[in-house]
């Protein structure tokens, strides 16, 4: 009898947006390759409240979970009860760990591993962490939420300019109170763009090649991938965004260095499975990491699988790969 395993990912409802609808097709997808691989799938929304989830994954008793969890109650600082409830279950998952979802899923927190082992990111602010801010004034900022991914509450109002400390944290904390989420400033690096993926594999992992965003943006517009630019597909946006695996002999070095990064970034975390590492390079071609997306979106027309096709692995092999890093090849 073939082994049973479960998809599990976050609940989505009747009324969510198009980003959270998202992980649908992605478990879609993933029970699809893992039914060809033999496996038979369950999919099975996560459910933390219920005794009778955790009774039926008990019963189920299956081989691995393959966790799409992208948030809990929509909220996305909950991303890492995932992995600690498989745990408590003892029953393996696919992807990053409780602790490292948790460290790469705060942003800022991330930013403050990378910065004390000298892997380059931009300088921040944090409202009522002023000690650790480095940030050069006057200059721009872009305005981020500290937990949620996808750009969720991203649009052109992001860029600011701010002369002082206290005009930042001001901008910070107006924003917040819009979006309804915690926020943090970043000093916006105005330059190129690059997403490069990293998958597990036999002998480490690996770097599938490296993908620029190319913007082709109305003067003045600040060169962003926005939630429009992510997600709405009638947008100028979406339609000004787009991602390119084409690149001239000279950008070489410049790649050579992203690859590099984007590996210490998968050692310092302890990643595994799969991630993507967010870079801007900025006009003297200085990288800045943005954030490490552990458990990055694999839906098909996500840049993880483009990147991933563009080596020469088709999704079945993709996930096949993850798996196997959960699971020591069992």
């Amino acid at each position: 009898m073939p082994e049973t395993v479960v998809v599990i990912h976050n609940p989505v409802g009747s009324r969510a947006s198009a980003d959270e609808q998202d992980v649908l097709v992605q478990a879609s997808q993933v029970a699809r390759a893992l039914e060809e691989s033999g496996y038979r799938v369950r999919i099975m929304p996560f459910d933390l409240r219920s005794e009778a989830y955790a009774e039926e994954l008990r019963r189920l008793k299956p081989l691995f979970a393959f966790n799409l969890v992208e948030s809990v109650d929509g909220d996305g600082r909950l991303i890492h009860w995932a992995c600690s409830f498989l745990d408590h279950l003892k029953i393996p998952y696919t992807g990053a760990g409780a602790e490292a979802m948790f460290l790469t899923s705060n942003k800022v927190l991330a930013k403050k591993w990378m910065h004390s082992c000298c892997i380059p990111t931009p300088s921040w602010l944090v409202p009522g962490d002023r000690a650790r801010c480095t940030c050069p004034f006057p200059g721009e900022y872009i305005v981020k939420p500290l937990w949620e991914e996808a750009s969720v509450g991203m649009d052109e109002t992001s860029v600011v300019t701010a002369g002082t400390m206290d005009e930042l944290e001001a901008l910070v904390n107006a924003r917040a109170g819009r979006m309804g989420h915690e926020c943090f400033a970043e000093r916006f690096i105005d330059g190129r763009e690059f997403n490069l993926s990293v998958l597990a594999g036999l002998e480490g992992p690996q770097v599938l090649p490296p993908a620029e965003i190319r913007f082709d943006l109305p003067p003045g517009r600040k060169k962003i991938v926005d939630y429009r630019a992510k997600w709405d597909e009638e947008s100028s946006e979406y339609r000004a965004t787009s991602r390119s695996f084409d690149f001239k002999p000279g950008d070489a070095p410049l790649l050579e260095g992203l690859k590099s990064l984007a590996l210490q970034c998968w050692q310092l975390f302890e990643l595994k499975g799969y991630a993507r590492v967010d870079f801007r390079v900025d006009n003297g071609e200085n990288p800045f990491v943005l954030e490490i997306n552990a458990n990055p979106c694999i839906s098909p027309d996500s840049g993880f699988v483009a990147a991933a096709a563009r080596a020469g692995i088709t999704f079945r092999e993709l996930a096949g790969r993850i798996v196997a890093d959960a699971t020591g090849g069992r």
